[in-house]
This record gives structure tokens, C-alpha cells and sequence, in this order.
């Protein structure tokens, strides 16, 4: 899909989409509390879809009802091996290996080209030390082992997947066990995210610094069924907020105030990015990269430090919004956790610009689009987080034909 956009304004109200991380998280505790859950207000994202897929295939139902799914898990994680489609869903895939692995059963996760490029060494490392099957395929992966309900460390650099992973694991076995994650703890804002949906199933888990580590205590099979409501989207709305840096005027609802979500940081760097040149770390709020590089291209330039995991995405983040700033008459610096993004004047881009199969570049693109002009090949990647974006910015006044 195109998306041909024309000079907007944009005005009015709209509501932040519900968070694909928070669904993520209340999809599995649902099926891990063992119980009949509603979790309301989803989006049917091809991320959210994924979810609901693999949690049937492991053992669990899952009814749809307009925005709302309700889940049994009676029979989670007792299903005959079988084969999960993860399909472009980081969050997914990782979050899944542990639970698989908790089986004895030879499970085989499936996924896009790309997912299956993203690094999993933490869990292939961790398979091969306790002697487990760990099996590379073409666009797939198989596990076989069972967990113990044991004491684990985990580098605090990883991606905070794989710690989450490791805690819904955990919360399937008896028993008190800790995760002991070494320092610096890059994506502590995630894992607390995670820890917070846990309480509101009635599980018990502590995070506390100890020495030169965080210790994470998890009591195994302490959730309960709940009903929960999935809280609006820091990182989507990030998007439909940067157009009030550019002189767009947008009233973004639904977002808590109360939140633990990394991206709600997303507001002070853009007030930092409209008064200057600032240097913003993203190391704990990696999804907010191509948005700061485009208002930092946008308005003042700035830098982008923690920038390591932007190369592990959907793309390679820092490598796809360099070479379509490049059409704006724009070059970056990209270095390995450094992006340097210069002042200059920005010219509307005479060649069609690329999504790069990914969601937030192709809505980070969008933004620009509204102020220059021009269009993106490949807009449908807004469809793995937010397949209303376009709908959603049309009804605000952005002039976008899609064909």
C-alpha cells in the first residue's frame, strides 16, 4: 500500500490506541491464571492477533467480542506439542520460548524472515546449558525441555523480552524463585511494566536493587482470573503527538496519567527537541527512535544516545530513517549507540520514500509527510501495531489518498 500525502494541518481529539505491550502482558497472565479472564479494550493488530494464536495453540481458548477477548486458561500449556505462528511479533516470540519451555514438549515457533534474524541467543544459551533442544529451521525455531523452577541471572543489557519471558515462565511453576539481573538494568521500565500487570492478576513479584544487581522475586502460581482493561499507548501516541511539534494542534486522550510505561517519557523529549538541540537517551524507550530522529530533523537537530537496539527491530531503525532523511536532503550520523542529527533545511522528497516493513518508520515518516509532502511505499506496517493510524490522522485533517 501507498500512502500519498499532501501539506496538512491537523486539529481536533482522538484517542490513544490501547497498548500492544499491556495486551501482551494481560493476554498470557489471563491463560497462566489458569481461569476465565476478560481483557477489554484490544486492538486487533497483527501483533495482538499473533498473541491470541499461539495461546490457543498452547492449550488456552480465546473468544473475541467486539474489543474484548475472553480467555480460559484451564487448559494452558497442556496442549500436545504443537506449532506457534509468531509471525512479525518480537514481543511474541520471546515471550513464548520460556513458556514452551516449561512443557517437555518439542514446540516450533514460526515467524517472518526478519523475526527470525533478531537475536535469541539469551535463550539458546540457556537451552544449551541445561541440555534442552534449541533447533534453528528456515523461518522457524524448535524448543524442547522443561524449566525448573530454579534461581536464574540475566544481563541487565539484553532486551527486557527475555527477562519478561523468563518471569511468565516462572509464574507457571510452584514455588518462590528470583532472576538476578546485573546492572546497568537498560530496560527496567519494561520489566516494571510487566511487574504491574502481574499485580493486578493477584501475583506476587518484587523488583529490588541488591549490590551491583535488581533481584526479581516471582511466586509461582499465584495469579488469579481477572477482568483488566488494556490502558492507551504511550509509544502509538507518541505519533499523533509529534504533530503538535510542527505546528499541528492535536488533544491526545486516553493515556494514564498513573502509567508505567517506558514511552510515556516520550513528552519531555519533545519539549526538549521544541526548545533545542538536545541529546536524548533511549536506551529504557528504544521505540521512540524514529520519531525523536524525525522532529530532531524537523526542528532543531539533537543526538540519540542508547541506541544500540534500534539496529534489532523491525529494521534497522537508525540505518532505514538515515537513508530516507537522505531524500529529504538530510544525512544523519549513524554509529553503533550514537545517532547524530544535524540542522539543515529540509526539501520535500522527490522519489517515493520506503516504510521499510516497519511501523513506527513508516508513522515517523508520516509526520514529515505532513509537513513536506510526499508518499510512502509500504504504509501497510502500520497494520502490526495500529492499523487505524491512517483512518486516525484522515479524521484529524491529514490530506493522505491510500491506493
Amino acid at each position: 500500500m501507498t500512502a500519498e500525502f499532501k501539506k496538512s494541518f491537523l486539529s481536533g481529539e482522538i484517542t490513544a490506541p490501547p497498548s500492544k505491550s499491556m495486551a501482551h502482558r494481560m493476554l498470557i497472565l489471563a491463560a497462566l491464571s489458569g481461569g476465565r479472564c476478560k481483557v477489554d479494550n484490544l486492538d486487533y493488530s497483527e501483533d495482538v492477533l499473533a498473541m491470541l494464536d499461539c495461546l490457543k495453540a498452547l492449550g488456552a481458548s480465546a473468544e473475541t467480542d467486539g474489543n474484548a477477548a475472553v480467555i480460559d486458561g484451564s487448559g494452558f500449556l497442556k496442549a500436545p506439542a504443537s506449532d506457534l505462528c509468531c509471525r512479525e511479533s518480537g514481543n511474541t516470540l520471546r515471550f513464548m520460548i520460556p513458556l514452551c519451555l516449561t512443557t517437555g514438549k518439542r514446540i516450533t515457533l514460526h515467524g517472518s524472515e526478519r523475526l527470525m534474524e533478531r537475536p535469541q541467543s539469551v535463550y539458546e544459551d540457556l537451552c544449551r546449558e541445561n541440555g534442552f533442544l534449541y533447533e534453528k529451521g528456515d523461518g522457524c525455531v524448535s524448543v524442547c525441555g522443561r524449566l525448573s523452577a530454579r534461581e536464574y541471572a540475566m544481563s541487565g543489557s539484553i532486551s527486557s523480552q527475555f527477562i519478561t519471558g523468563m518471569i511468565f515462565a516462572l509464574l507457571s511453576l510452584d514455588g518462590e524463585r528470583k532472576i538476578r539481573v546485573s546492572e546497568p538494568f537498560e530496560s527496567r521500565s519494561y520489566v516494571e511494566l510487566t511487574a504491574e500487570t502481574v499485580r493486578e492478576f493477584g501475583g506476587k513479584i518484587t523488583i529490588e536493587p541488591s549490590g551491583s544487581e535488581t533481584v526479581i522475586t516471582v511466586v509461582g502460581k499465584s495469579l488469579c482470573p481477572r477482568d483488566v482493561f488494556v490502558e492507551g499507548d504511550y509509544s502509538n501516541a507518541a505519533f499523533l503527538d509529534a504533530f503538535n511539534c510542527v505546528g499541528s494542534n492535536v488533544k491526545v486522550n486516553g493515556l494514564s496519567d498513573k502509567s508505567v510505561q517506558g514511552d510515556r517519557v516520550y513528552k519531555r523529549h519533545f519539549a526538549a527537541l521544541t526548545s533545542g538541540c538536545p541529546t536524548v537517551d533511549i536506551s529504557d524507550c528504544p521505540d521512540l527512535g524514529p520519531i525523536v530522529i524525525a522532529l530532531g530533523s524537523l526542528l532543531n537537530g539533537c543526538k540519540l544516545t542508547g541506541t544500540r537496539r534500534l539496529a534489532m527491530k523491525e529494521s534497522d531503525r537508525g540505518a532505514a530513517m538515515r537513508e530516507e532523511l537522505k531524500k529529504f536532503g538530510l544525512d544523519i550520523e549513524v554509529k553503533d549507540n550514537e545517532i547524530t542529527v544535524p540542522k539543515r533545511e529540509l526539501v520535500r522528497p522527490s522519489e517515493p520514500l520506503s516504510g521499510h516493513n516497519d511501523h513506527r518508520i513508516v508513522m515517523a515518516l508520516s509526520v514529515m509527510c505532513c509537513v513536506f509532502g510526499g508518499e510512502i511505499e509500504g504504509a501497510e506496517a502500520v497494520r502490526k501495531t495500529y492499523p487505524r493510524f491512517f483512518e486516525d490522522i484522515i479524521s484529524l485533517g491529514a490530506k493522505v489518498g491510500l491506493k
